[in-house]
């Protein structure tokens, strides 16, 4: 992999490369600029709190702003030059990937860090605020934007109120909480979220990231962000397991579970591992009633970014083969995050069926709402 500094530079905004057309990107991340940015869509009460306690905003912690991972070179900002980071504009993010490569569609989801939030209450006004400003200034600016709606999970039933109030704009596709929180999201403390989910057709979305609640590691705090990035994977083969294990599927079959960021060579081995043991103590969770691997064949799908294997489409057909399915893998480009080189959003030699399908059938598959906005 090339070093950071020594990145080619985009090619111009005007050539549109054929190989990426109708593509659907499932995993684009805007940025709030500023605390200004949400107060605007706060009622009185909460744009006073803020105010009055001097909140000046929350940053995930998961994402430090000026890490090299959290925002690639070419899509700084200059404050010099007078230009922000691309990902606070919906044009220039516009221009970065659908002109640029044709893409149908970005689907936006939001990192801001309300799950640091301890008042639930206040979560909730923020994950308002933030849903409302993806609208007003993201979805309302480009017909080709899809967003998910961000989620208070601090407290099920304001994140059912929080589905109900936004689920009626089709634009929003997808709901999203992060892996790492204070409890498996499988536990039927979460059901009625995914019930609500379900009922009105969204994928529930699980994006690497910590509520910082708990260590990311099950052997305490690490001391780089290094190894926080990297543990991120352990928690979801948690989330994974709790779904399977605590029923969700059985209980939602009509549910999609869409793992972000996560990786994709975790998977199999973890599954082999679950797999087996189930086998042997099935008897404990009888509403299982097949294999783990069926469960994730029918429901899970995972992005393709970071993809963290050697890159070349031998690699992506054997882990094809592992799973018996070529349905699992949706395209992200994971922006403005560094994950790839260049252009490189997919690993070399997939073959043109496989292309396709990660780039546009799985997420059409995925994303009921996607093709049907109004």
């Amino acid at each position: 992999m090339q070093a950071v500094a020594e990145r080619a530079p985009p090619e111009p905004l005007g050539r549109v490369s054929t190989d990426w057309k109708g593509a659907i990107d499932c995993d684009v991340h805007p940025h709030v600029p500023d605390i200004a940015a949400l107060t605007r869509h706060m009622d009185d009460y909460w744009r006073e709190t803020v105010g009055v306690r001097g909140i000046t905003g929350f940053e995930s912690i998961a994402y430090p702003p000026r890490a090299p991972l959290t925002v690639r070179p070419d899509w700084r900002g200059d404050k010099a030059a007078g230009r922000e980071r691309a990902d606070t504009d919906p044009k220039r993010t516009a221009a970065a990937l659908m002109d640029r490569h044709g893409f149908a569609h970005s689907i936006l989801n939001c990192l801001y860090a309300v799950q640091l939030i301890r008042d639930e209450h206040m979560a909730a006004a923020f994950c308002r605020a933030v849903n409302d400003w993806v609208r007003a200034e993201w979805l309302d600016r480009d017909p080709r934007y899809r967003a998910s709606i961000i989620l208070p999970l601090q407290n099920p039933e304001l994140s059912v109120d929080e589905i109900e109030r936004c689920a009626p704009d089709k634009r929003f596709i997808q709901v999203m909480g992060l892996a790492a929180g204070e409890q498996p999201l499988g536990k039927s403390h979460f059901w009625p979220v995914w019930q609500a989910a379900e009922r009105h057709n969204l994928a529930v979305g699980i994006h690497s990231g910590s509520s910082y609640y708990h260590a990311t590691t099950g052997s305490g705090w690490p001391s780089y962000y290094l190894e926080d990035y990297a543990a991120q994977s352990l928690a979801f083969h948690t989330q994974l397991g709790s779904f399977i294990a605590e029923g969700v599927f059985v209980k939602f079959p009509k549910l999609k579970l869409v793992l972000i960021e996560s990786g994709v060579t975790w998977i199999a081995p973890y599954l082999w591992r679950l797999s087996k043991f189930w086998r042997g103590v099935r008897l404990e969770v009888p509403w299982i009633d097949r294999s783990p691997v069926e469960f994730v064949r029918d429901h899970v799908r995972l992005t393709i970014q970071p993809f963290d294997a050697p890159n070349s489409g031998e690699t992506v057909g054997r882990l094809m083969d592992q799973l018996q399915s070529d349905q699992m893998l949706l395209f992200a480009s994971d922006f403005p995050h560094w994950q790839f080189d260049g252009d490189a959003m997919l690993p070399g030699g997939i073959d043109a069926s496989l292309r396709k399908k990660i780039l546009i059938d799985n997420p059409l598959a995925t994303y009921p709402r996607l093709v049907s906005p109004h």
